[in-house]
């Protein structure tokens, strides 16, 4: 008999919320899939968040509220169209919106911050949450993320093959699937973040459709080499990073050291190329053998940044997960569907070759729903 759990992802991009409603038996089957972005004052307040500011505190509380009820209203849509009640779903995997990642950083063991008001979704969606999925980790010694490579495994693993999965959300993160059933992963860096800042600060869009612009602008070659030298790029895995990192301020530092006169669209060609170029290396650096990447997250439609991918990986096909069984878009959120499931089962969520934490831990922290 299916188990039915409901995934909610908010990632980096800071675009809005997935969910799913997934079946799980033999299988995870995905039978309802919900987008709803984010309104502009509160993405406004979750970008602000990302940096130090006054009163962090009481903003932080107030849009941990105002996630829950996003993520809420994505619960009841998902139950509204596939006619399920509350209590025919096992639990909700809720991500959470990360505003600061610095796992190990002050005291050795550092923090992960995902805003959502646990209490608050339970009680509003009439459904048990698993949320805080990152923490556990960090408190074992480990990056606390990527959390998605095994799920890629479970879902995307071939036996004697080795495949990449490459989510391309406002940070990059690739789950690397070897032909020996051994299983590794780890941030690459920027997805979307700097492009979608770029886009928005010159074409006043919140994101380069399709690639497009970046699409009829040259690559700044002392640019690109300066953005390649960060040290992270460098970094042996066990690694994961966030806009504590890649965000305005670094590019700007960039910016006015190697390319102060330049273009506005050359620079975005750049960072379109700085996106392809972490991931590709990464990749020919630990699974050359691998025959396949497949793509997803809101990069895989950029078709100028697969188009490069595809370049910069000749020997290697490069392919949306749709071509695989899972819509790109639903990806993440039915691998938090998975985690919440993993806790009910008392089952480990991490893999301690990926975040590097001292060993396999159940990940999360239940808000039961209300009587």
């Amino acid at each position: 008999m299916s188990e039915h759990y409901i995934g909610l992802m908010s990632g980096t991009s800071m675009d809005g919320v997935d969910g799913v409603l997934a079946a799980f038996d033999s299988r995870i089957q995905v039978l309802e899939h919900c987008h709803q972005p984010f309104d502009d004052t509160l993405r406004a307040e979750l970008l602000a968040l990302n940096s130090p500011g006054a009163n962090e505190l009481h903003r932080g509380a107030l849009a941990a509220n105002a996630i829950a009820r996003a993520y809420a209203a994505v619960t009841a849509k998902l139950l509204q169209r596939s006619q399920f009640r509350p209590d025919q779903i096992t639990a909700i995997g809720a991500h959470g919106q990360t505003v600061r990642h610095r796992p190990g950083a002050v005291d050795g063991v550092g923090y992960t911050l995902q805003l959502l008001n646990g209490s608050l979704l339970a009680e509003l969606g009439g459904i048990d949450v698993v949320c805080d999925l990152r923490s556990r980790d960090l408190a074992a010694g480990g990056q606390g993320a990527p959390l998605v490579p095994a799920f890629h495994r479970a879902l995307f693993g071939r036996p004697e093959q080795s495949v990449a999965v490459l989510n391309v959300g406002g940070i990059s993160n690739i789950s690397l699937l070897c032909a020996d059933g051994s299983t590794t992963g780890f941030d690459t860096g920027p997805g979307n973040c700097l492009m979608d800042l770029w886009a928005l600060r010159h074409l006043g869009q919140a994101y380069d459709a399709g690639g497009a612009w970046a699409a009829g602008g040259q690559v700044l070659p002392e640019l690109l080499t300066a953005l390649l030298a960060e040290p992270f790029f460098a970094s042996p895995p066990p690694r994961s990073t966030g806009r504590d990192l890649f965000n305005a301020a670094w590019l700007d530092t960039h910016l006015s050291r190697h390319a102060a006169a330049a273009s506005p669209q050359d620079v975005q060609t750049t960072l379109l190329e700085l996106s392809a170029a972490c991931a590709s290396q990464a990749l020919q650096a630990y699974a050359p053998e691998a025959i396949e990447l497949l793509v997803c997250g809101g990069g895989v439609f950029n078709s100028t940044l697969m188009d490069r991918l595809q370049a910069r990986l000749p020997t290697l096909q490069v392919l949306s997960t749709d071509q695989r069984g899972l819509p790109a878009m639903q990806v993440e959120a039915a691998a938090f569907a998975w985690l919440a499931r993993q806790f009910n089962l008392r089952a480990p969520g991490n893999l301690p070759q990926v975040t590097g934490a001292t060993g396999p831990r159940v990940l999360g922290a239940l808000y039961p729903a209300g009587q």
